[in-house]
């Protein structure tokens, strides 16, 4: 048999789909695992796409999405985000991820290292290693509500890195990135001529502070922007993402790795975009307020049992803090799914920053998560009870 040498081989899979697939097999388990809105997408963006998919919107558009999308999406990121940027500046993508994806193999080789915040998301440490790059974390912590410092960002820089990637709103840590620090971020990439690349998936998700993009900053064009529909618009199976690229030689690039990857985004999921930028933003504003107060109502049902856990400034997610009875939140999830039925994703699938914890969706369902909460509640208070077979299954999701 041939053999491969692909750095993809050095890939390690997701310990939040690992929990994912063994929570499928259980009939009963109720899902806080994974970050999937509730909501549908809205009934304007669903007819709307049926319409134009009907008049004949079906075909290949540019790889870098439609003029028409481009130029809505240029508006929006000038509007909302502060950025003077124009259509050529804008390209459309298969989801943010993909956005991400191409963008590392657009400027990273063999060797290169990225900085990730730890917590951090396993699909970026996933792109990177298929560049064949590495990937180095900086630490941010509880004690500072998972806000990094800059003296540690500044400390994990070395000769080798190239990118340095920031993600606020966080996944997973709900925690928002004061524009203070943004800005001194960017000039700290500046000094060491790093890119920076700006995960801002949960823009539109914050609570008790503002959502800032990093690229307001850019004076030199080294500042890479991701947004999404999927979390915004409830879109997550439509696959759609944009890029804010301020370098034409780089959104170029882009563009060869798009073609040679996706061809083009989904000319439906275009069409769907395009009603959810000019349509009624009231969906969105009504997610984001039920959001809110699903998290001060999980947040006062743990504090009253005793569990800690952060109190995230925007996204749709709660870190719960159970190392008191478990420091293995894979053992903890393990144990919640297989005695309580209730799957959460371990910690340890974020890195060593989350180890103890793990991570609940506020995006599920109000009742969901509050049934989900109080059966984890449960299991911190019987914990020292015979836990059966659940940590000889803890190898699984390693």
């Amino acid at each position: 048999m041939p053999t491969t040498t692909s750095p993809v081989l050095r890939m390690r899979r997701s310990g939040i789909r690992a929990l994912m697939e063994l929570a499928l097999a259980d009939p009963l388990a109720i899902h806080l695992e994974i970050g999937e809105p509730d909501v549908p997408t809205p009934d304007h963006v669903l007819a709307a796409a049926a319409r134009d998919a009907a008049a004949g919107h079906t075909g290949y558009t540019s790889s870098t999405g439609s003029a028409e999308l481009r130029t809505a999406l240029a508006e929006k990121v000038r509007r909302v985000n502060g950025l003077d940027v124009g259509p050529a500046d804008v390209m459309a993508t298969h989801g943010a991820m993909h956005g991400l994806a191409i963008a590392f193999a657009a400027t990273l080789g063999p060797g290169d290292e990225v900085l990730l915040p730890d917590p951090e998301f396993p699909n970026w440490r996933m792109a990177v290693t298929a560049t064949g790059a590495e990937a180095v974390t900086y630490p941010t912590r509880a004690e500072h509500g998972f806000v990094p410092r800059l003296e540690d960002i500044a400390a994990a820089i070395t000769p080798r890195t190239k990118v340095l990637l920031v993600c606020s709103p966080n996944n997973p840590t709900g925690a928002v990135y004061p524009a203070a620090l943004l800005e001194s971020v960017v000039a700290l990439a500046r000094q060491h001529d790093l890119w920076v690349f700006s995960d801002e998936c949960y823009e539109a998700i914050t609570y008790d502070a503002p959502h800032v993009s990093p690229a307001q900053f850019d004076t030199d064009g080294r500042v890479l922007t991701f947004f999404s529909f999927s979390k915004t618009y409830a879109m997550t199976g439509w696959r759609l993402g944009y890029v804010v690229s301020p370098d034409p030689a780089l959104t170029e690039l882009l563009a060869q790795v798009a073609e040679a990857t996706v061809g083009c985004p989904s000319s439906v999921s275009q069409r769907a975009a395009l009603a959810a930028l000019r349509g009624t933003q009231e969906p969105v504003s009504t997610a984001v307020a039920s959001y809110r107060g699903r998290r001060d109502d999980a947040v006062a049902l743990l504090a009253a049992a005793g569990v800690p856990c952060s109190v995230p400034d925007g996204a749709f997610y709660l870190l719960v803090d159970v190392s008191a009875v478990s420091r293995d939140g894979n053992t903890f999830a393990l144990r919640l799914l297989r005695e309580h039925h209730v799957a959460v994703s371990p910690g340890e699938a974020f890195g060593p920053g989350a180890a103890g914890m793990v991570r609940v969706s506020l995006a599920s369902a109000p009742d969901d998560l509050r049934v989900g909460l109080q059966r984890l509640v449960t299991l911190v208070a019987r914990w020292d009870e015979p836990a059966g077979r659940a940590v000889e299954a803890g190898a699984q999701l390693r």
